[in-house]
């Protein structure tokens, strides 16, 4: 089944449309993300103000002390119990990304997504690997702060989650996989631009995320649009809904693949990481 009438799809993005120019439907989860946000970028915000704003949102709370005490951020193995220590150990960029990570992940496991949870599962797989790999790249690199390369990883598909939320609102995206598919295919690069703006992201990572699906004739990556291009096409899939890879690209990709196996294995580590603090 994939006709679908063409007023529908008009429907939904002229309601996504009053919605970006307003104040986005977001789940509640997401809503305490920006929010997290929000106080980071005010230079004038105490340690303290986080604390009070993250403490309000108990599955991010939660979800940043098991971050804390994993062994990437607290190999020693002394267990942190409080949230002031946990954001100390983990730092702002960390707090920031994995804030996001978790209400992109409640996003996907909404109920009201269950009618398309391959399509979204199969997309946060994608971005957990891209993330993972941006993030390894970064480090190697030294040019690019790594949590800010996986915070673009993350996020580079953010437009993917939200219109799968939002059809789900529509008794005719039901069960209709090639409807949604092409309403997603079309429309989430620029809808997820809007987002992130709206997500107040720096411009420079923004302009990252536009630019990294343009071809590129460079052998090694040395800008963030350069790492999420390479992490695109290291990770062992693209999500569904997004332009498939190129022939020249694939073959790019099957070399570099090769040529970067050990980083592949040292992001293996990270995607670990990063399952276990969203892990329930």
């Amino acid at each position: 089944m994939s006709a679908i009438d063409p007023r529908t799809h008009f429907r939904i993005l002229d309601d996504i449309a009053r919605d970006l120019s307003g104040d986005v439907n977001f789940p509640t989860c997401m809503e305490a993300a920006i929010l997290v946000r929000n106080t980071l970028k005010d230079p004038q915000a105490s340690l303290e103000r986080l604390v009070q704003i993250i403490g309000v949102e108990p599955l991010i709370s939660s979800k940043l002390l098991r971050l804390a005490n994993s062994v990437a951020y607290n190999p020693a193995g002394q267990e942190i119990s409080d949230l002031t220590t946990a954001i100390i150990r983990l730092g702002f960029e960390a707090v920031r990304t994995t804030s996001l990570a978790v209400a992109m992940d409640q996003m996907l496991k909404s109920r009201n997504l269950s009618a398309y949870h391959d399509i979204g599962r199969q997309a946060w797989e994608h971005s957990l690997q891209v993330a993972a790999i941006a993030r390894v790249l970064a480090r190697r690199i030294g040019r690019i702060k790594p949590e800010e390369a996986m915070l673009a990883g993350l996020v580079k598909d953010i437009g993917i989650f939200y219109l799968l939320f939002r059809a789900a609102k529509y008794p005719d995206y039901h069960d209709n996989r090639a409807a949604t598919l092409d309403l997603v295919q079309g429309w989430y690069a620029s809808i997820g631009e809007s987002l992130l703006h709206i997500l107040g992201l720096p411009e420079p990572l923004i302009e990252a995320i536009h630019e990294r699906g343009k071809p590129q004739h460079i052998e090694a990556p040395s800008s963030l649009r350069d790492i999420l291009y390479f992490a695109n096409l290291l990770a062992a899939e693209a999500a569904p809904g997004l332009t498939p890879l190129t022939d020249d690209e694939e073959q790019l990709a099957a070399a570099s693949r090769q040529n970067f196996a050990d980083l592949l294995h040292e992001a293996q580590h990270d995607i670990y990481e990063l399952r276990m603090a969203l892990a329930a």
